[in-house]
């Protein structure tokens, strides 16, 4: 397989084909007016995190990445819902289809789970495992027998002569999205709620995106795939039970002041300790001077 693919599955792959542009393409397309080279690298990503965290969107639709993939077809209808992708699939109308079909790991072969309608939960003994499989297997045979005959013996059209295979047949397909568009899908598509399989799509995909986008991306980590969002009711019961006294501001900067006492040069003068104090928690958490301020007036609504 060449470098740029990667095997997911028992018989697909990924393959990143092509991609147009870096951060530095998303920062040139918020500073418009502004020159290449105008701006320190430091400014860059500040800019990329602030358009990550404000949800202007605009410049990361500069980028985009393209996929070769060979995967199941009821992975392919998973992929198929985003929408925005621009994709070209394998015809099975005007050629013969692969002779590959998903066949679950044992790892992977589990009762249906009894809290959610969509996924599995335990795996099954070794016993009812290995007859699943044995069934399964039998079954792809017996499709893959009775496929070619209609199109071979009889010469029965390839459009109609596919209805016999079952949605784990493998197809094949080009698959394209701007960054935005992408990372949506990763985010969907790579949650531990999703389908384990496309969960390995998704992840693939992803860690083959990352290095091209890298200060892109870990603003995407930071601001939406690890993020926590709470609603008004609960950011409420958030400030009266939890935060109490820090829910004012003055509470607040004492208490960062005594967890960075030990590391603060000027002991003397309240305010040099306040700056000094974030300056460390900003070094600490990789925050920006704004990042942080933003955080502090989330927390007192200012």
């Amino acid at each position: 397989m060449e470098n740029n693919y990667v095997k997911v599955l028992d018989h697909g792959f990924v393959g990143l084909v092509d991609h147009m542009g870096d951060d530095n393409s998303i920062v040139q397309a918020a500073r418009v007016s502004y020159g290449a080279g105008t701006k320190t690298v430091n400014t860059d990503r500040n800019l990329i995190r602030y358009l990550m965290r404000h949800k202007h969107t605009t410049p990361f639709e500069m980028c985009e990445v393209k996929f070769h993939l060979k995967l199941p077809i009821f992975i392919m209808r998973q992929l198929v819902r985003h929408r925005t992708a621009s994709i070209n699939e394998y015809s099975g109308r005007y050629s013969v289809m692969s002779d590959d079909f998903y066949l679950p790991e044992k790892e992977q072969v589990c009762v249906q789970s009894a809290t959610n309608k969509q996924g599995r939960a335990n795996e099954l003994d070794n016993e009812q495992k290995l007859t699943i499989q044995n069934q399964t297997q039998a079954i792809f045979d017996d499709a893959t027998k009775t496929y070619h005959e209609f199109i071979e013996e009889y010469d029965y059209s390839r459009e109609l002569a596919r209805t016999v295979l079952p949605v784990s047949n493998y197809t094949e397909c080009y698959w394209k999205a701007n960054l935005k568009n992408f990372l949506h899908m990763a985010g969907l598509r790579a949650d531990s709620h999703a389908q384990w399989e496309i969960q390995e799509y998704a992840n693939t995909m992803y860690n083959m995106v990352k290095p091209l986008f890298p200060e892109a991306c870990q603003a995407w980590e930071d601001y939406h795939r690890d993020a926590v969002t709470f609603s008004g009711a609960e950011w409420r019961f958030m400030q009266e039970w939890i935060i109490g006294e820090m829910g004012q501001k003055k509470y607040f900067d004492e208490m960062i002041i005594d967890g960075t006492w030990d590391k603060l040069e000027n002991k003397e003068d309240e305010q040099a300790q306040l700056r000094q104090a974030e300056k460390i928690i900003c070094e600490k958490y990789n925050l920006s001077k704004r990042e942080f301020t933003e955080m502090k007036n989330k927390v007192f609504k200012i």
